[in-house]
């Protein structure tokens, strides 16, 4: 009897979440219409343009899939330096630097096109870690907190690649130094890159099916493993951590290098998959990719599979509003509208978080 109410009660809890999230999505979509309409704009062309942009136009969704999967990955790395108690805010340059070491080995490693292109990503994942791991390292061994670090290292990676991108021995293509005209590495050899799938008149990169069985497979390890285990046991509680045994420094240690390591590997995913910059890194290849994937695992709220449906939204928004000129609307109004849903989806957890309390509170005081 009591697991048959308890499993009522459970079933009418997730109905309040979705219920929660609809009414909170569907206020932050009105309000964007009033936004809109305030501007002088039909707010249906808008939605229209932001549908064609996104999904219904042909071609327009694998475009969608491909600005998803960077989005995904800095997410996925930022979930698991949270799981920890971390804050990591710099995968902008994270990105960057993963992006350059993909690009390096890209331009350098002989042999076959397959083993260069698990180079290039593996190289990427590396590099987004090394940087990640230099704020790890001050947070450990000089109490130097991650979130201010993280940040300041996103400028240093900015100045760190374009040296290299005005160096052939680094990463300027030779052809482009003549005169130094363009900053731009050398392309990916077409051996060098990753497949592309056609699919109902949409083309996407294979980084897309990468992408969903690491997402896959980092939810499976965070809530299945003993791995996730020690990672949620130091991000809840640092002192029952130590009498299992296990070492703050080294877990959080390990969770800052494989944060940066997903976003650095985001960087050589959009590297060989063509969908930024063909194939090659340039000045500003991150196009605030990393800003936005920080948004994402906001939004996910530390839940891995989550991030699958935010993330395409995001990047729905972000291919979308490539159709807003011809409504008249400037396309920063998507990220009002980004904003906004981002606000709204915060709303039902403290929501629930203030009515729980409420109910124990009261719960106590009864008892009492």
């Amino acid at each position: 009897m009591s697991s048959l109410v308890s499993s009522k009660s459970s079933v009418k809890r997730r109905g309040e979440i979705v219920l929660l999230y609809a009414f909170s999505a569907l206020g932050a979509l009105l309000l964007s219409a009033l936004i809109v309409e305030a501007v002088g704009a039909n707010w249906s062309d808008v939605w229209n343009a932001l549908l064609d942009g996104s999904l219904r136009k042909p071609g327009r969704w694998g475009r969608t899939l491909g600005s998803a999967v960077p989005m995904a990955m800095v997410a996925v790395g930022t979930i698991i330096s949270s799981k920890v108690g971390l804050i990591n805010i710099g995968q902008e340059g994270q990105m960057l630097v993963g992006a350059a070491f993909g690009a390096y080995v890209g331009a350098h490693m002989p042999g076959p096109g397959p083993l260069v292109i698990v180079a290039v990503i593996i190289g990427g994942f590396i590099g987004g870690a090394f940087w990640s791991g230099l704020a790890g390292a001050l947070r450990y061994w000089r109490n130097v907190p991650e979130v201010l670090t993280t940040l300041l290292l996103v400028t240093i990676a900015a100045n760190f690649v374009g040296y290299g991108l005005k160096n052939t021995w680094l990463l300027l293509d030779p052809d482009a130094a003549v005169g130094n005209r363009t900053q731009v590495s050398p392309q990916l050899p077409p051996d060098s890159r990753l497949p592309r799938i056609d699919l109902f008149g949409n083309n996407f990169s294979l980084s897309v099916i990468i992408s969903l069985m690491l997402i896959i497979l980092i939810s499976w390890m965070l809530s299945q493993t003993i791995v996730g285990f020690r990672l949620s046991v130091v991000g809840q509680n640092q002192k029952v951590g130590k009498r299992f045994g296990i070492s703050e420094v080294k877990q959080g240690f390990m969770a800052m290098c494989a944060s940066g390591g997903f976003a650095g590997l985001a960087g050589s995913l959009m590297l060989t998959s063509g969908d930024f910059a063909k194939f090659r890194l340039v000045p500003g290849f991150t196009v605030n990719l990393g800003w936005t994937g920080l948004l994402v695992a906001l939004v996910a709220r530390e839940k891995v599979m989550a991030v699958i449906p935010v993330a395409l939204v995001f990047a729905g928004l972000r291919t979308g509003s490539s159709f807003l000129a011809a409504t008249g609307v400037e396309r920063r109004v998507t990220d009002v509208v980004q904003g906004l849903l981002v606000l709204a989806l915060l709303i039902p957890p403290a929501v629930l978080f203030i009515r729980d309390r409420r109910r124990a509170l009261a719960q106590v005081e009864s008892r009492t």
